[in-house]
């Protein structure tokens, strides 16, 4: 059956909606789709008026709707008639004047149709007025993400516990993806991020043959999905040789983190989290190696909004769930990033992720 919520949800927009002058809005976002319908398919549209919520798919997922969201009104294609004229079709039986689009998800092509075939319809261009809802995560929205940080927690542990010096970054990312399979999730919320000794000063390095066995330590970046929604840590393993710098630059990163954590709570403004965490590492020497932003918000997304930066003006809500992933990334030599998720509280924060992260907790023996 339907969860209350997505009707809540739904509820929610069109007073949003309202605002912009709209008497409707197309989503097209298939995560957008998804939290305010529970429709788990693709290729569909959602759209809504003060009065209508109808989706607009094809004949793949006529069961699939019904068993998901019954109270729905469908627009459903024929075999062979493209999704514009569908859609055409559903705003003229709804009576919509003005249509809201989702500007980041419609292409031009399609805006161009729209218009071509309603060129009486107004068409009002939107930025995340779903996105904006998204943010604040309701009580099993968090019990999701709790379970999905579970999943990453235990495939970790367990592919952690039989690195071997003959594993490959490759290799690494699909046992983590086998066993958060193995677990019950449906795979890793994105490509894991593997880097071995050196790679790992790339943020964001892709997979490659390189071995455990050619350095000293590894940089792992991964997350699970689970029913729907997702996770995202990164810890660092020592497999080698413990020298003083990775010791050093590992305590530093520690320190950021902790600090940054330690100053989340609701009204705490986005850009001063991620300076709490800058600080640390500035006035350690080592500024101009934090490369990125210190975090950003999952859900049904990896990356979500609000986001931590140095030119996020916004303040933190209770109900936000972020990413805290303060690095420092030396060329030639490697990277430390040390990645948890966080709860925003009433009361301050929740660390949501437990992989132990001392530095002690981090040597393979």
């Amino acid at each position: 059956m339907p969860s209350p919520s997505h009707a809540d949800r739904r509820e929610r927009l069109r007073r949003l909606v309202r605002k912009t002058g709209a008497d409707g809005l197309l989503v097209m976002h298939p995560a957008n789709v998804t939290y305010l319908t529970g429709f788990t398919g693709d290729s569909s549209y959602l759209l809504l008026t003060p009065r209508d919520a109808v989706m607009v798919s094809d004949g793949r997922y006529t069961q699939q709707l019904s068993e998901e969201c019954p109270e729905l009104d469908t627009e459903i294609r024929r075999p062979g008639v493209e999704i514009l004229p569908t859609v055409v079709k559903a705003v003229q039986a709804v009576k919509v004047c003005t249509l809201a689009i989702e500007a980041a998800s419609m292409t031009v092509e399609f805006w161009a149709g729209l218009s071509k075939q309603l060129p009486q319809l107004a068409i009002e261009s939107t930025t995340s007025l779903v996105e904006q809802l998204r943010e604040i995560k309701d009580r099993d929205e968090i019990s999701q993400i709790r379970a999905a940080i579970e999943l990453a927690e235990r495939a970790f542990a367990v592919v952690r516990a039989g690195l071997r010096p003959e594993c490959s970054e490759q290799q690494i990312a699909a046992d983590l993806e086998y066993q958060i399979r193995l677990f019950g999730g449906r795979g890793c919320s994105f490509t894991p991020i593997v880097g071995v000794g050196p790679r790992g000063a790339l943020p964001h390095a892709r997979l490659s043959g390189h071995q455990v066995r050619e350095s000293d330590f590894v940089l792992i970046d991964w997350g699970a999905r689970g029913e729907l929604y997702v996770s995202d840590l990164t810890r660092i393993v020592v497999t080698g040789r413990i020298s003083p710098k990775l010791e050093r630059v590992y305590g530093v990163v520690l320190s950021a983190q902790r600090a940054a954590i330690d100053a989340i709570r609701p009204g705490a403004i986005l850009k001063d989290i991620d300076a709490a965490a800058r600080r640390v590492i500035e006035e350690a020497g080592f500024g101009k190696y934090f490369t990125h932003g210190l975090g950003h918000g999952i859900g049904l997304e990896i990356h979500e909004g609000p986001r931590f930066a140095p030119n996020q003006e916004r303040p933190l809500k209770a109900g936000m769930v972020v990413t805290v992933e303060p690095g420092v990334y030396l060329p030639q030599w490697g990277g430390v990033r040390i990645e948890d998720d966080v709860l925003v509280t009433r009361a301050g924060c929740e660390v949501l992720s437990h992989v132990p992260k001392e530095f002690g907790d981090c040597v393979l023996r």
